[in-house]
């Protein structure tokens, strides 16, 4: 017999607003103990240094996270010129100091050029990939360094937004990308072709698949509402567990064929797409879960919500 969780079962997407110097997984700690939730799961993590956009999962929302994990993502950054880390950001070892008051804007720009569209980047040694069952980052603070292999990643948008020159340079960029992509890769690589070195000095995700941050919510705002004991105020603030999904056609279905759907059959579906994942609810608008189109015309259920009672 399984083991039932402790917490409430309770269901949807939170955007949060990560704080600086909090993990995304002590945030999503916090947040599943505001929530008093039996189940969560963020959508891949964000550094430390980094603020913004991090959805997180709660309950049966969590059985559509990887849909985030593989969707595209946008970040504000500032690369400071003139220095390499180890970490690649403001919180590593300084290993090398050049002299950088030469760059201009226009070299700036330039540079960038080379890397937008389809580019190849290898991986930081403190990043969370993982080589041998250890996250790379845990074996960097053990000294080792291992090797990483290039990662094809796609730069959509690179937009320089300010340029303070001086003895160190300072860079504001935007940019929107495919998921896997390092922006702290992407500073050491610009420091590599400004011959200058560069690192990460603040970073922002202001979007994360359909979600910006503009829609987000602190923990500091989560915390008061609990605070004053306003439970009802947290879980509005909840998304449907569809909401990361809309981008999947939608097929719907009577209530007789999502009896048999919800039993594990496949069913027949008019008009529907041809083949590929596809989002399926009631004709009500209920949302019943992730199912594939089959060669024959039904829809297989693949993911679905399990409901209470």
């Amino acid at each position: 017999m399984a083991r039932r969780r402790k917490g409430r079962a309770i269901d949807g997407i939170l955007l949060l607003d990560k704080p600086m110097g909090v993990s995304s997984n002590r945030a999503l700690q916090t947040v599943k103990h505001l929530y008093g939730a039996a189940k969560a799961g963020h959508t891949g993590s964000l550094d430390p240094l980094a603020t913004g956009v991090l959805p997180l999962c709660l309950g049966e929302a969590t059985k559509f996270s990887q849909y985030l994990l593989d969707a595209d993502k946008a970040y504000e950054s500032t690369f400071v010129l003139g220095s390499v880390t180890d970490t690649g950001d403001a919180e590593g070892k300084v290993l090398e100091v050049r002299d950088a008051s030469g760059v201009t804007e226009g070299d700036v720009r330039t540079a960038l050029q080379q890397f937008e569209g389809e580019i190849e980047q290898v991986p930081s040694m403190f990043s969370a990939i993982k080589q041998g069952g250890q996250p790379l980052y845990k074996l960097a603070r053990q000294g080792l360094e291992v090797e990483r292999k290039p990662r094809q990643v796609v730069i959509k948008e690179l937009q320089l937004r300010a340029f303070r020159g001086g003895d160190k340079p300072e860079v504001d960029i935007y940019l929107a990308c495919s998921k896997g992509t390092y922006v702290r890769s992407l500073a050491e690589d610009l420091g590599r072709v400004l011959g200058c070195g560069a690192f990460v000095s603040a970073l922002r995700r202001t979007r994360a698949g359909p979600f910006s941050i503009e829609n987000s919510v602190t923990l500091g705002a989560l915390q008061a509402l609990k605070a004053n004991g306003d439970l009802p105020a947290i879980d509005e603030l909840l998304l449907p567990a569809d909401a990361a999904l809309g981008e999947l056609p939608l097929v719907c279905l009577s209530e007789s064929g999502g009896f048999y759907i919800r039993q594990g059959q496949p069913v027949m579906v008019p008009n529907a797409p041809r083949d590929g994942i596809v989002r399926v609810a009631l004709h009500s608008g209920e949302f019943l879960g992730v199912g594939e189109m089959l060669d024959d015309g039904r829809v297989a259920p693949r993911r679905l919500i399990v409901t209470e009672g």
